[in-house]
């Protein structure tokens, strides 16, 4: 059996606290993947900024240094809106000798009384909260929490700094960065 972490989100783009965050969960938990699952389209937002090629494009770029993370397009696949409780039944089917742990941010654990079919998901997957800036990791629901270095990075704050010609280094990997001024990803609007 292996035991595996789920890191879910548009990664829009990816950055480095989705990496610590990844990293840190691993190591604490002593899980043999991380599994970064892009989403098509986020129940909770608005679509994503860029295509799902290119942002898997940029995941795979992010994550090529680490043998332990991998990406798993199911959402992709699946496209229009994604909800964790659907995944998670595919990939239990699909990988029922495995044991899996959802990552989710503070502000995420805060919300789990809204997420879809909560009272059923919290039966087939183990959550694993991390600390995120002004939230608390309070809830009814099972919540392993793991200690990460505080790194308050988000992908919307990148994308404005991108379009407005700022400097992303030190935030996003150099070869992600790369990719976006390749593609002409994120420019003024």
């Amino acid at each position: 059996m292996r035991r595996i972490g789920i890191l879910g989100g548009t990664f829009d783009p990816p950055h480095l606290g989705h990496l610590l965050i990844a990293e840190e969960v691993r190591l604490t938990l002593d899980l043999e993947e991380i599994w970064f699952i892009p989403t098509y389209t986020p129940p909770h937002k608005d679509e994503a900024k860029t295509s799902a090629t290119d942002r898997i494009n940029m995941l795979d770029k992010a994550l090529g240094s680490n043998p332990f993370f991998k990406i798993n397009t199911i959402e992709v696949e699946r496209l229009g809106k994604s909800y964790t409780f659907d995944t998670m039944i595919m990939l239990t089917e699909e990988f029922p000798e495995d044991e899996f742990y959802f990552i989710i941010g503070a502000d995420m654990v805060e919300y789990l009384p809204n997420w879809h079919k909560i009272e059923e998901l919290v039966n087939i997957v183990q959550f694993v909260g991390v600390k995120r800036s002004g939230y608390k990791l309070q809830t009814e629901y099972p919540v392993i929490e793991v200690e990460i270095p505080l790194i308050d990075i988000s992908s919307s704050m990148l994308r404005e700094r991108l379009r407005s010609q700022q400097s992303v280094k030190y935030l996003v990997p150099d070869v992600v960065t790369n990719y976006i001024r390749e593609k002409a990803l994120y420019g003024k609007k």
